[in-house]
C-alpha cells in the first residue's frame, strides 16, 4: 500500500533546488519508507525505472549494486522505484541480490508525485533524483544518462559533505 503525503503540489517536474515531495511508500520487502525520515540520516536517492526485469533497467540497478561501498561513503540510501507490483520489484530485487530498497507504485502514485510518468502508459520515465538532509533536490539525471549511477553518487557525496 502506498500512502502519499503531499506537503507542497506540484504541477511539474521537481527541480534542482526545490523542495522534494515527501511521501510514504512500503517496499517490497513490507519495510516503510519514509522521505522525511530518510533524508536525517543522509542523502537519499530515488531511482525511477520504467520496468523490471528489461535490459536497461537491469543494467542501471545492478550498477547500483556494486556500488554498496561509494552509497555508504556518502550515507547515502537509495530507493528504486517503478509501476510493478509488490512480487515483481520483490523478485527483481532478489534476482539482482540488491541490497537497496524496491518500492513498487503500480499505481503510479509516487510516479505521477514526482512528474516522471510516461505519457499514456503506467511506466515511470528513466529519472534519478538526489535529495539532501534538508529534503532539496541537488541532482537530477534522466534517460540514458541515469543508467550510469556515477552522477547520482557523486551528488550524494557532495550532499553529505565527502
Amino acid at each position: 500500500m502506498l500512502n502519499i503525503l503531499m506537503l507542497t503540489l506540484t504541477l511539474a517536474t521537481p527541480k534542482v533546488g526545490e523542495l522534494a515531495p515527501d511521501f510514504t511508500a512500503t517496499d517490497a520487502d513490507g519495510r516503510v519508507q519514509a522521505l522525511s525520515t530518510l533524508v536525517k540520516q543522509g542523502p537519499v536517492i530515488l531511482a525511477f525505472f520504467p520496468k523490471a526485469f528489461t535490459p536497461g533497467c537491469t543494467k542501471e540497478l545492478k550498477a547500483y549494486g556494486t556500488q554498496d561501498a561509494a552509497l555508504k561513503t556518502a550515507k547515502a540510501q537509495l530507493l528504486a522505484i517503478s509501476a510493478d507490483d509488490r512480487d515483481k520489484m520483490a523478485e527483481f530485487r532478489t534476482s539482482l541480490n540488491a541490497t537497496f530498497s524496491f518500492i513498487p507504485d503500480p499505481d503510479a502514485k509516487l510516479i505521477t508525485l514526482y512528474d516522471v510518468k510516461v505519457p499514456v502508459l503506467t511506466l515511470a520515465s528513466r529519472t534519478t533524483f538526489v535529495i539532501d538532509g534538508n529534503r532539496r533536490i541537488v541532482s537530477i539525471t534522466t534517460g540514458n544518462e541515469a543508467i550510469d549511477p556515477k552522477e547520482a553518487l557523486q551528488a550524494a557525496q557532495q550532499a553529505c559533505g565527502r
